[in-house]
């Protein structure tokens, strides 16, 4: 199986491997699931401790999808919002401009009209 082939592999890091999106999703419910396990928590109790229903945590672990917002209350309920750290936008603002009270808006270029 991919997940096993992919977690046999340890010397394999998770941002040296072009995983596919489906590949990602099932890593990160193998990841949710041995977490799980590794606190003793039922599905039922863990879906409790988050908010959501077993069934989104069923999903969750197959790598089956699910919303964002469920994937972080379950991180969440786990102990484990470290793993969420990495996916907060970086610092745009440099201390600099934040000194002198200057900020620069950020905004999305205008397509080309034809």
């Amino acid at each position: 199986m991919l997940i096993s082939r992919l977690i046999c592999e340890k010397k394999m890091v998770m941002d040296d491997i072009n995983f596919t999106s489906d590949e990602f999703e099932a890593l990160l419910g193998e990841q949710l699931k041995a977490e799980r396990l590794r606190k003793n928590l039922t599905m039922a109790t863990l879906a409790e401790l988050a908010g959501v229903s077993e069934s989104t945590v069923r999903s969750l672990e197959a790598g089956k999808g699910g919303r964002v917002g469920s994937l972080v209350r379950v991180a969440r309920a786990l102990g484990r919002s470290d793993w969420l750290k990495g996916l907060r936008p970086p610092v745009k603002i440099s201390p600099l401009q934040i000194a002198r009270g200057v900020t620069r808006r950020q905004r999305a270029s205008r397509k080309a009209s034809k």
